[in-house]
């Protein structure tokens, strides 16, 4: 994948899926191809992850749909994209399954680890917790240094993201950052994505 991934990141997990007014807060949160939508959660089954990321493809168009860690389902469902665990499948394994025309990321908790994704091929990298998360309370922040440190690939800085930490994510030489609670539990998620990112372009 040549193109540079998208901006903003809004990543679901299992709580997100269940609220009752998801599909609107999607949309919401869909201002266009700057912006990802990943799929991420335990409870759904393969078929129904699949359903669901066709469902928000017709949906949230043009934005790009992400599927967290399940490759057979963003292959199917065809998504524009897989986001690996830092534990997860070989970023190689992934692309000869889903070709070069979609976007590998991979999640990493430490600068050499991200610099081991690019070595590996991985289009972008989340790397955080950049700052203490209510997602990860037991991860130790690791800092807007590690972002500094990577160079060589797209990094999305992730982990306590709020609106007002953007820009020092910016200054750190982010390309874009990644959030859940800031955008999901919104009360307007439209409005704070917008903020987010006219972040990027001042």
């Amino acid at each position: 994948m040549s193109r540079s991934p998208p901006i903003l990141h809004a990543v679901t997990n299992d709580s997100v899926l269940e609220l009752p007014d998801f599909s609107e807060r999607a949309r919401a949160l869909a201002i266009g191809p700057s912006v990802a939508l990943h799929l991420r959660g335990t409870r759904l089954s393969g078929r129904n992850l699949v359903a669901l990321a066709r469902r928000l493809q017709e949906l949230c168009a043009p934005v790009p749909i992400l599927i967290n860690d399940r490759v057979d389902a963003a292959r199917v469902s065809g998504a524009h994209g897989v986001h690996l665990p830092a534990a997860g499948l070989p970023v190689a394994a992934a692309r000869s399954i889903l070709g070069r025309d979609v976007w590998v990321g991979r999640s990493t908790h430490s600068a050499d680890e991200a610099l081991r994704a690019a070595d590996q091929g991985a289009d972008y990298v989340f790397l955080g917790p950049v700052w203490r998360t209510d997602s990860h309370p037991e991860r130790e922040p690791i800092g807007l240094a590690a972002i500094s440190a990577v160079t060589r690939i797209p990094v999305i800085a992730i982990g306590g993201v709020t609106p007002r930490r953007v820009q020092q994510a910016i200054e750190a030489g982010a390309h874009g950052v990644a959030a859940i609670s800031a955008l999901w539990y919104a009360e307007d998620p439209r409005a704070v994505a917008q903020s987010m990112l006219l972040s990027f372009e001042s």
